[in-house]
């Protein structure tokens, strides 16, 4: 990955960006958390936030990926920070009204729609076919670094400071990704694309369709959501009812994803294969046998071992799915499909975790477990059976 970045300034400059603007979110998730907690004193409260960060996906998400395939992406990229640091400034000076924090929530979200396929779909225009999952490898691990090390580096400027600080440190990020990316060459020329209604609009989930490797991957996205909404949710529940650390064992418990998540790009990059079966799905199976194993063993050590491999087989599979679509799909509509991916995921996220709650209270948290790695295993084996990918079409 560093050789990666050493001989692609144009990576360099993405990847420079793509890291101030992580450890900002680092500092913005934590607060806006706090504050909306501070603000309303209930959990219910911050399930709002968390509805707002999620609903522009559904809403918005369709059209960002059309614009991400007609427009210059790096157009829209800086358009989307612009707006991103300015939302996070308005709570810098006006934090006390939770109106005012969803609102802003629902901002930040909405910018993150647009920037997001854009980035994703500019990959593989600043590295060659061959270096995208190394690219992917440095994208992510640098994103889950900058939640493992500068969350908790949050949460004691929130305590010194205050909520606005984390908000300012949040903004400034957004500056200095601006700033990087206002020299990148690729990204500048619109596609040459005449789409029109909705039609255009939906184009991504036509091309995901016709191929059978990407409509399986549809179907598997979604069962991994309704599992992972409702346990990553409710693994703080669990920690407290079954295996019994509270809340400073909880913080280890994703301390141990998190170190996890970064180790898996580092350890395995080399191994990862855009478009192989065995690193798209073969990961469901392991994260099902870790839910199993959460739900059966009360023991801190094993969970957190357990939480480990978790980690570390979700940012590989991450690694192989970004990848994937990146070689898979054609360039004029790979922001939809980009697009289309994330509103499954996040459809699928919301009833998982409404499911979650429902079956937590009445049944118990060990059986939201056992049914997330019944469902992973399901995803797995459905992705296993899938047709082998085709060649790249990069």
């Amino acid at each position: 990955m560093l050789a990666l970045l050493r001989r692609s300034p144009e990576l360099r400059r993405l990847f420079l960006a793509h890291s101030v603007s992580r450890a900002g979110d680092a500092c913005s998730t934590v607060a806006m958390v706090v504050l909306v907690f501070r603000l309303t004193g209930s959990g219910v409260g911050v399930a709002g936030a968390v509805m707002c960060e999620v609903l522009p996906v559904l809403l918005l998400g369709p059209v960002a990926g059309l614009a991400a395939d007609r427009l210059p992406r790096r157009r829209l990229m800086l358009a989307a920070d612009a707006v991103r640091a300015g939302l996070a400034l308005v709570l810098v000076v006006a934090s006390g009204s939770v109106v005012v924090a969803y609102a802003v929530a629902f901002g930040l979200a909405a910018a993150t729609t647009v920037f997001n396929p854009a980035a994703s779909t500019l990959v593989p225009e600043v590295v060659d076919g061959d270096d995208v999952v190394t690219a992917n490898s440095a994208l992510w691990t640098v994103a889950v670094a900058a939640q493992v090390v500068l969350a908790p580096v949050a949460g004691l400027v929130i305590a010194r400071w205050g909520v606005g600080a984390a908000f300012a440190v949040n903004a400034a990020s957004f500056v200095a990704s601006a700033l990087l990316l206002i020299g990148l060459r690729a990204g500048r020329t619109p596609a040459d694309l005449v789409v029109r209604g909705w039609a255009g609009v939906f184009g991504g989930v036509e091309a995901v369709r016709q191929d059978p490797m990407l409509a399986r991957l549809a179907a598997v996205q979604v069962l991994a959501s309704l599992s992972a909404g409702a346990t990553s949710g409710l693994l703080v529940v669990l920690a407290d009812r079954w295996i019994g650390v509270g809340p400073r064992g909880f913080g280890v418990l994703l301390a141990a994803v998190g170190v996890g998540a970064v180790a898996g790009p580092v350890l395995l990059r080399r191994f990862v294969r855009a478009g192989s079966r065995r690193w798209l799905f073969g990961p469901f199976a392991l994260r099902g046998g870790v839910d199993l194993t959460l739900a059966a063993v009360a023991h801190p050590a094993v969970a957190g071992a357990a939480l480990f491999a978790y980690g570390m087989s979700t940012s590989t599979g991450m690694v192989a799915y970004q990848s994937t679509l990146q070689t898979l799909v054609p360039a004029e509509t790979r922001g939809r499909a980009f697009a289309f991916y994330d509103v499954l995921w996040n459809a699928a996220r919301l009833l998982s975790l409404a499911l979650g709650g429902v079956v937590a209270e009445l049944a118990g948290v060990r059986l939201v477990y056992v049914v997330g790695g019944v469902l992973l295993f399901a995803a797995a084996a459905v992705g296993i059976t899938a047709p082998l990918a085709r060649p790249s079409r990069v």
